[in-house]
């Protein structure tokens, strides 16, 4: 399988890039996002991809960071989101965004994306609640060994994006919460509303806003 391409970027379509390495041209399709980030032709380029193999044909798709390639292999995994429905999703929210809808059910903003309807929103929500911390997680702990995550096209030009300590605090009140007994779905989405309401929050402060979230009403 291959998990990355580091290369020239030698051309761009409006879906698709074409990264020459040593010779050999990769045609990679990527989202809107991506492609807006990339450098200009001719420059140096590196993307995570994932390879989607067809009895007719191999796709390669393109990502900045390992969450986001995360993501679009989840994304896929439920029914009526393709390859091109998890790359408009990305687009239009980005790998935060996505985890963000997810864990507060907000189907309205994956319908935003383009070619994707309320009835798929609310399927892509249901199906992947429970299975979202897993991925924010794995975002975090990148974050957390390696202080980010992002390929750079050419280390000596682009700066080094900044680590987020949110990713941390958000994993680490997760584990916490699941260890107490509640869901990770329910943990998830608690986590995120506080960490909303206020982003700089700690590990200890997201905990705390959580559990009262979570308390039972009334």
């Amino acid at each position: 399988m291959i998990g990355k391409i580091a290369g020239r970027l030698e051309y761009r379509s409006t879906d698709h890039v074409l990264i020459d390495v040593r010779g050999v041209g990769y045609l990679v399709y990527v989202s809107d996002r991506v492609m807006a980030g990339l450098p200009r032709n001719g420059e140096a380029v590196a993307l995570y991809t994932d390879l989607l193999v067809r009895e007719d044909l191999m796709q390669l798709f393109g990502f900045t960071t390992l969450v986001e390639k995360e993501w679009h292999r989840l994304l896929m995994s439920v029914q009526g989101i393709g390859a091109k429905a998890s790359l408009a999703i990305l687009g239009a929210l980005g790998a935060d965004g996505v985890s963000r809808a997810i864990a507060l059910g907000d189907w309205n903003a994956v319908a935003k994306a383009k070619g994707v309807g309320p009835k798929t929103a609310q399927r892509v929500i249901i199906e992947l609640k429970d299975k979202a911390p897993g991925v924010m997680a794995l975002g975090a702990g990148l974050t957390a060994a390696t202080g980010d995550d992002v390929i750079e096209a050419d280390p000596a030009a682009a700066p080094r994006a900044t680590p987020q300590p949110a990713s941390t605090a958000q994993a680490d009140a997760m584990s916490a919460l699941a260890n107490l007994g509640y869901a990770p779905g329910d943990a998830a989405s608690a986590v995120a509303q506080a960490l909303g309401a206020d982003p700089q929050a700690d590990a200890s402060a997201l905990i705390r806003a959580a559990l009262k979230l979570l308390a039972p009403k009334g």
